[in-house]
């Protein structure tokens, strides 16, 4: 049984049928200043592409709040527990939040991308830069801006979910999350939520169809020049 696409493709191609043309998942990276409209784009691609695509569940050594499941929503784990994923390489990124500890497994990650999955992440540059340096050639980082400082503080505003420290404090931390834009492959300024997750898609649409990511093309070709 093949364990992954590039295995099943080696199998059509020696069968001497049509090749599939299969893939390489892309691991898609969305990163935002609070209130700038990430989350609702999130939940739209996964909306369209429930089958395709898949939420990184991440590992925390936070304690669950009421209503959340083990492995759906994280998956909890003791610090030791954590520390010994860490020192054994298994997470991809990983980073201490307010005295919790999250990260990325890395083996449900490589599994999904070898099976032709595309893999979506909703973390912050820090995370982003440490799957830049654990899998370069998978990943695709997509930074999403306000259209202005002052349409951001009112998106907070009228979310009616903090306090008015609490919003001046997510301000502040915006201008330093906003910093780290040029390390992303695309930028999207989130005017119109519509347009924007047009953009998204094209933008996933244009990833998938990249040559290195095409690994059952070269098989392809061959049947079709053999073809001729």
């Amino acid at each position: 049984m093949p364990k992954d696409a590039a295995d099943a493709a080696k199998i059509e191609a020696a069968s001497g049928a049509r090749p599939s043309l299969l893939r390489r998942g892309i691991l898609l990276v969305l990163s935002s200043p609070s209130g700038a409209g990430k989350t609702t784009l999130v939940r739209r691609l996964l909306e369209a592409e429930p089958d395709q695509f898949f939420m990184s569940v991440s590992v925390t050594t936070r304690k669950p709040r009421p209503g959340e499941v083990d492995g759906r929503d994280y998956r909890f784990v003791d610090a030791a527990s954590f520390k010994a994923l860490r020192e054994a390489g298994d997470l991809l990124e990983w980073a201490e939040v307010f005295g919790n500890c999250y990260g990325t497994e890395r083996q449900q990650v490589e599994y999904a991308i070898g099976q032709g999955h595309d893999v979506l992440f909703d973390i912050d540059w820090q995370g982003a830069r440490q799957l830049a340096e654990s899998m370069p050639r998978d990943l695709v980082r997509v930074f999403i801006l306000p259209p202005s400082g002052k349409s951001l503080e009112q998106r907070l505003r009228n979310r009616n979910m903090d306090s008015d420290d609490v919003v001046a404090g997510r301000m502040a931390k915006a201008a330093g999350e906003i910093s780290h834009w040029p390390e992303y492959d695309y930028i999207i300024v989130n005017e119109d939520v519509d347009e924007s997750f047009r953009a998204l898609q094209a933008i996933v649409a244009a990833e998938r169809l990249k040559r290195e990511r095409q690994i059952g093309m070269s098989d392809f070709v061959r049947w079709i020049e053999d073809d001729l």
